[in-house]
């Protein structure tokens, strides 16, 4: 036991005993990371907002036999323009709560920090694109394995008549593989919500009207592979 320095995002807390808290971090070299901020609940804690969701911080950490200590804590990003705007706080709490389903304690996890983070900065700074949270979720289906097939039938690789998008399959099903199966995608979906799968959260291509039907069929799709509903995404206008 003895000090640790980490640096994580802050994606949830909950009450421990009289006046502390758990907070959940993501840390980027430890994956999910469970420590006690010791009276955090009290109006006069030294450690503020520094330890709400969507932020960004430096924490020193007491490592303990099973919850490590908060003892020191800074803000990297605070990323504070999200709390004025519900619609915002829903979006990153449709990230942060997808990436706590995907997490594991004691396990690397770079990409995923860094996937949140960029997520965390889109929402920040600037309008807010439509197709933002649909873009998240494809990635993070991507990093953890079961990015859907966007571009051939999920069956037999065929690019052509993809008409049908199959949630067991895995993606885009053409009419030969799945003539009544799956659901009945409008033209040009597939092509869309590939086109966000491969852009950068901050220049995503343009909505257009397909933007309902993107996060509807990708909310469908994580949550089933998932095996969780996402409560957070059940609250967006989708």
């Amino acid at each position: 036991m003895g000090l640790r320095h980490d640096q994580g995002i802050v994606l949830r807390g909950y009450p421990f005993g009289e006046a502390d808290k758990v907070v959940v971090l993501l840390s980027p070299n430890r994956g999910k990371v469970r420590a006690v901020a010791k009276g955090v609940r009290k109006t006069k804690s030294r450690f503020g907002g520094r330890l709400e969701p969507f932020t960004q911080v430096d924490v020193l950490l007491y490592e303990g036999r099973n919850l490590d200590t908060i003892t020191q804590v800074s803000v990297v990003e605070a990323f504070s323009h999200i709390r004025l705007d519900l619609d915002r706080v829903l979006a990153a709490g449709t990230m942060v709560e997808a990436i706590d389903a995907v997490a594991q304690e004691e396990a690397g996890s770079h990409r995923q920090f860094l996937l949140l983070q960029r997520g965390l900065r889109a929402l920040d700074t600037g309008p807010v694109h439509p197709d933002l949270v649909a873009a998240f979720l494809l990635k993070l289906a991507g990093l953890v394995g079961v990015a859907p097939s966007l571009e051939a039938c999920a069956e037999c690789g065929s690019t052509d008549d993809l008409a049908r998008f199959s949630l067991a399959s895995g993606g885009a099903v053409c009419h030969g593989c799945s003539p009544d199966r799956g659901v009945k995608l409008r033209a040009g979906l597939t092509a869309h919500l590939a086109a966000l799968a491969g852009a950068d959260l901050g220049d995503l291509p343009p909505a257009g009207d397909l933007s309902r039907d993107a996060i509807g069929l990708t909310r469908r799709f994580v949550e089933y592979h998932l095996e969780r509903r996402l409560d957070s995404l059940s609250l967006l206008d989708v």
